[in-house]
């Protein structure tokens, strides 16, 4: 290492004009390389990322690296605008983009569906950044092909596939308050057989905060600890052309000191086959199988017993055909059938069962060179109150010049209650009973939405406007007594009055010849909730969508040698304010409601990068750069208590 350091140093003294010239192509080049990524997010079939109809956002494999972010929450909050996690009781994550939640954002990995969920979110730890190759972001209504919680997007996570006959990779980073990060990345490829395995291990300390005076609602006072594993293999056997097998199995463990000598743990257990054959050029078909089980369970210390509480089991079954024609047109047709088990000791001590089967169809039409057209259709049926369900989805993309894409789109979103919302029955730290109920209509969301894109040379220019619908949201209702029980509290999941979200993004980026690249996004969420007699929102969120977002990168790369490449940036995102109406002691509904200001914020991280060797690259980042504290530390503030110092080192070697 230390050999290749002065070399990179001499060399780095010679550097001549021809190489400077060559980073300029390399900064050029970059967005015709994004723009001719292959997605297969938005119409199922892979396309490449200026062709595709539907309006789909790329976060990249470069992009990951350059974020060196460990986990799901830190990337989208620094990548996409509108983004923000923030935080339920008990400091559970709550997700929310645009407008729609956990349960209206539709999470996959490698296409599939995670199970389990905490507050009405899956668990966003299970996602970590170790393995990925990219991100595919598709907004607006996709339940035409993913069917139930597909009503507010899809974010689908590819993992990386091998490149190299071998690869081997690893870091290592370090923060404030003893955050550790260790990761490895194992890779194997001949003709036949290519294998990834990728683990990743992550831990942090609780943490004491401090709010000022006089908080009008409740405060948080500590921030707790955790420490995660994940660990994940990839089996990938090609035994002839054509013809493709891949078996995957995955283990992910959080445990949590809530309470010291009970710390929770959630378990995941993932496996899955999956074939694909492509007949000729014209015939594709694809068969999976997708097994995942995740467990809560409270360990007793003392006893040294584990005892699981909660356990949400998925199998499921897809198969898929594609058939392309000599004009590239592509008819997709395919069906799931997915057998959901949960068993909750919350949920009348009695496990729940649930069978969905659904098919569906898209026509992919390429009129000519300037016009496309997609249609899709998806039949849905669940067993669980004997719901059935019809969705379409309309999509068209018009290209008047060679850089420039015109997309309009109409979607239909629907989710069906959840067996947790139909049948739970939890006393909620002794506040009030959250109870389900049986009897919940399906949500049903009507999406419109549009696109125009522009590039030229190194610079792109994106914008996007939508309009969603709302029918029967599905979220807990306001605390109410019985007759025969007056003292005791009970909250209901309830479907909502219809209402409205509506909004836009823009996107504005460009590429410099001397390594110099910056990224501008901002994002508008406006939502129209029905009001009661009394003219209170009847939506229920943890927290409403803030209305502006904004999110900013500056990157400078630098290559002084062929072994010496130095990298420096700054990113950052705002958020406006949001009010939102709290009790004000959650143990005494008596003393009413009040309005909780969550004030506008900002945070910033610089960061810096140095790659030698080829190998070897040094992190040395500064998040929190302004020391950004809230005031108080209400429920959903964000949960940063200042300026955090992160140093990292990771080694790949092929």
């Amino acid at each position: 290492m230390i050999q290749c350091l002065l070399l990179a140093f001499i060399s780095a003294a010679s550097t001549t004009v021809s190489e400077a010239s060559a980073t300029a192509v390399d900064s050029i080049s970059e967005y015709d390389e994004v723009l001719n990524e292959v997605v297969v997010t938005g119409v199922r079939a892979p396309k490449l990322l200026k062709n595709t109809p539907v309006q789909t956002t790329l976060i990249t494999s470069r992009m990951i690296e350059r974020s060196d972010a460990t986990d799901i929450e830190e990337l989208l909050q620094e990548e996409i605008p509108g983004v923000e996690f923030s935080y339920a009781m008990n400091q559970q994550v709550h997700f929310n983009y645009g407008g729609f939640g956990g349960q209206g954002v539709l999470f996959l990995i490698d296409g599939e569906r995670l199970v389990g969920e905490t507050m009405d979110d899956v668990d966003f730890g299970r996602i970590n950044m170790s393995g990925v190759e990219r991100i595919e972001i598709v907004r607006g209504a996709s339940s035409a092909l993913y069917g139930s919680n597909a009503a507010g997007g899809v974010i689908n996570v590819i993992t990386k596939v091998p490149k190299n006959k071998w690869h081997v990779g690893a870091n290592i980073r370090y923060g404030r308050h003893n955050s550790q990060r260790y990761g490895i990345n194992l890779q194997y490829r001949n003709k036949i057989v290519a294998n990834s395995l990728s683990g990743n291990y992550s831990s942090i300390k609780t943490y004491d905060v401090h709010s000022s005076p006089d908080p009008i609602t409740r405060v948080i006072t500590q921030i707790y600890g955790n420490r995660t594993f994940n660990v994940k293999d990839q089996l990938v056997v090609t035994p002839l052309e054509g013809l493709k097998f891949t078996a995957r199995a995955g283990y992910y463990f959080r445990e949590i000191p809530r309470i010291t000598d009970t710390p929770e743990r959630y378990r995941d257990y993932s496996g899955g086959l999956k074939g694909q054959w492509d007949i000729n050029d014209n015939h594709e078909i694809e068969i999976a199988y997708a097994f995942d089980q995740y467990d809560k369970s409270n360990y007793m210390k003392i006893s040294g017993l584990d005892v699981r509480n909660y356990s949400n089991v998925q199998n499921s079954i897809r198969a898929i055909y594609n058939y392309t024609d000599s004009r590239g047109d592509i008819l997709t047709v395919g069906g799931d059938y997915r057998y959901d088990y949960l068993d909750n000791t919350k949920i009348d001590n009695e496990a729940k069962h649930e069978a969905n089967a659904d098919v569906f169809a898209q026509y992919d039409w390429i009129i000519d060179d300037k016009w496309e057209l997609v249609g899709a259709a998806r039949y849905d049926y669940f067993s669980k109150g004997d719901i059935s369900r019809v969705t379409p989805k309309i999509s068209a993309r018009y290209r008047p010049s060679y850089n420039t894409n015109v997309r309009v789109a109409y979607g239909m979103g629907f989710r069906t209650p959840t067996l947790k919302e139909q049948y739970y029955n939890f006393d909620m730290a002794g506040i009030w009973i959250v109870e389900g109920t049986p009897s919940l209509e399906p949500e049903t969301s009507h999406n419109f939405n549009g696109s125009f894109d522009w590039w030229y040379r190194n610079y792109s220019f994106t914008v996007t406007a939508y309009y969603n619908h709302i029918i029967d949201r599905i979220a807990t209702g306001l605390p109410y007594s019985k007759v025969e029980d007056p003292s005791q509290l009970y909250l209901k999941y309830v479907n909502l009055a219809p209402y409205d979200i509506m909004g836009g993004e823009a996107t504005v980026e460009g590429r410099w010849n001397n390594g110099l690249s910056a990224k501008l996004s901002y994002a508008l969420t406006h939502e129209v909730f029905a009001k009661d007699k009394d003219g209170n929102p009847t939506n229920n969120q943890y927290i409403p969508a803030r209305k502006h977002s904004l999110t900013a990168r500056v990157d400078w790369n630098k290559k002084i040698a062929n072994d010496f490449d130095f990298t420096i940036g700054v990113n950052g995102r705002y958020l406006s304010g949001v009010t939102n109406i709290e009790y004000k002691d959650y143990y005494d509904i008596t003393a009413g409601t009040t309005d909780v200001r969550y004030p506008a914020y900002t945070l910033w991280k610089l960061s810096g990068s140095l790659m030698f060797c080829d190998r070897y690259k040094l992190t040395l980042a500064l998040d929190n750069l302004f020391n950004y504290k809230p005031k108080y530390y209400y429920l959903n503030a964000p949960l940063t208590d200042g300026a955090n110092f992160m140093i990292g080192l990771s080694i790949n070697l092929d």
